[in-house]
């Protein structure tokens, strides 16, 4: 069957959840994916994150960037069902409830916090049981860590020593703390949405997904949204929606997908020869990213992953473990614990996060390193530096053009530089000082130009791209309050890229929780 009441363009974390609910309420939905199924013990151990093959993994690059001393940075994407809940360090954080109550302020009525945690709460199933805060009933199962590094709890006493407060539960009454972080794993394994929302539908009449697959362009006829054409094994094939378009493939390839299909800004679709549909400056505008600096200290302890004969020793029994008992050192996230704290006067919320990970870090992990010894993130949670999605060309296979801007807003510097200090002294804390880690690259910590010279050197994405396809209530926004695209009827874009303001903390929780809400819009519409 080639004609389905909604087809849903990317089966990541959000096209995951309106794909599922979309089908479990009765309608035919056909799921568009790029990737596979992503269904390997290898994406399923959580271990295994750092070792995930290419094929999972878009590995884009971004343009050079003149804040990082014209360095390319590296954007990760996941690739294949789930998305970047396939790949990424399974964290499970909302933001804080200041972020959603702006959206509000800003024209998005409807978005308030007190308006999206019944959703976050629908999506949920908290091992820890259902509150005010949390569900127990949804498909996302979220767990306490199974096992924790030792120096991952020390950093959490490490904090407590400065008299920063801990905090066993970042989604609850409020944020700022230090603790160890929930995750998104259920029974020692990676629980991504696709796991969630879409494998439980497998052999569901209503939903027809379709892996391997690159789509070309939205089909647009008189103002809507009738299909899509996609490429599969070098063949061109259409499919066709009685409802309407979805577009849930992210905050690079939906603003990429939407431009090939001639919606964007219209000067930059005739450079590469596309007919404009409909002139939308601000898609692919608005980019959004947590600019991250990652602090890293090698120790002589092996309580930490490293890279030497014990080390490798201590990852293959870890591997038995895991296949026999599903427990141990393979259920890591990584990004164990961290927190969140205000490092700026006025700031509405905290401005810091901090991840930190029981081993050396060096280019996203991609360098090697010698030894053992762990890793402190900070990251900017509500960076005021702007970037950009555009076309390279105009083959749908073909890498966008990445520009986050990073580090072009001095605030963001600013904002950098107290939290890369605050990561020193709790480092300096006795409950980490007794493992005498010895700083791999050694500044005058309190010299603004040296430590600044050292952040442009090294700072790097956290993953956590939004707003390109930004939501509003103003005219020039590309979807209204109800995720339909401005202009076209039956379209909807559904994940991270239509935050109008990133939200403070990893993104994998509301991009899911953006999927459940745009599943109740479709649904309200076609019932109309």
């Amino acid at each position: 069957m080639d004609e389905f009441d909604v087809i849903v363009i990317g089966g990541g974390s959000a096209g995951s959840a309106v794909a599922g609910r979309l089908a479990e309420a009765g309608c035919s939905v056909c799921l568009l994916e790029a990737g596979g199924r992503n269904d390997t013990m290898r994406v399923k151990t959580p271990g295994f994150m750092p070792f995930l093959p290419d094929a999972v993994n878009y590995r884009y690059e971004t343009v050079p960037q003149k804040g990082l001393k014209g360095r390319t940075g590296y954007q990760p994407r996941g690739r294949g069902l789930g998305g970047s809940s396939a790949i990424n360090a399974m964290i499970y954080i909302r933001g804080n409830a200041w972020d959603y109550d702006n959206w509000a302020s800003l024209g998005c009525t409807g978005w308030a916090y007190d308006d999206v945690l019944p959703y976050f709460r629908k999506a949920e199933h908290n091992e820890r049981g259902a509150d005010d805060f949390h569900g127990a009933d949804g498909p996302l199962n979220v767990s306490d860590q199974r096992h924790a590094n030792p120096g991952s709890i020390a950093f959490v006493e490490a904090a407590a020593q400065l008299q920063l407060p801990r905090n066993a539960d970042f989604n609850g009454a409020r944020q700022d703390g230090f603790g160890l972080y929930q995750v998104t794993q259920k029974g020692g394994e990676r629980w991504s949405a696709a796991r969630a929302y879409v494998e439980p539908l497998r052999g569901n009449r209503n939903l027809d997904v379709r892996i391997g697959v690159t789509v070309k362009r939205i089909e647009i006829e008189q103002g809507r949204a009738t299909g899509a054409t996609y490429i599969v094994a070098g063949k061109e094939r259409t499919v066709r929606a009685r409802g309407g378009v979805v577009l849930s493939a992210g905050a690079f390839n939906s603003p990429q997908i939407l431009m090939l299909s001639g919606v964007g800004p219209a000067q930059h679709l005739k450079q590469h020869g596309i007919e404009v549909v409909r002139d939308v400056a601000a898609v692919g505008d608005d980019l959004q990213d947590h600019i991250d600096y990652v602090s890293s200290w090698g120790t002589d302890s092996k309580d930490f992953f490293g890279d030497s004969l014990a080390g490798t020793w201590r990852m293959v029994k870890a591997i038995a473990e895991h296949r026999r008992k599903r427990t141990g050192i393979m259920t890591t996230p990584f990004a164990e614990s961290g927190g969140f704290w205000t490092v700026m006067p006025g700031a509405p919320a905290p401005d810091v996060q901090w991840h930190f990970v029981p081993a050396m870090l060096e280019d996203h992990g991609r360098t090697k390193v010698k030894g053992h010894g762990f890793s402190l993130h900070a990251c900017v949670l509500r960076p005021e530096s702007r970037g950009t999605v555009r076309l390279a060309n105009a083959d749908p296979q073909a890498a966008p053009a990445i520009d986050p801007n990073f580090l072009a807003d001095e605030r963001d510097m600013a904002v950098l530089r107290a939290g890369v200090r605050l990561s020193h002294r709790i480092v300096s804390a006795p409950a980490l000082a007794e493992y005498a880690p010895r700083d791999r690259y050694p500044i005058d910590i309190d010299d603004d130009d040296a430590l600044d010279d050292l952040i442009r050197s090294r700072a790097d994405t956290v993953y956590h791209p939004v707003g390109t396809c930004r939501m509003g209530a103003d005219d020039a926004s590309v979807v209204d309050t109800a995720l339909k695209a401005r202009g076209i009827d039956g379209l909807w874009v559904a994940d991270a890229s239509i935050m109008p303001r990133l939200v403070s903390g990893n993104t994998n929780a509301p991009s899911i929780m953006i999927g459940e809400r745009c599943a109740d819009f479709v649904k309200a519409t076609l019932a109309a």
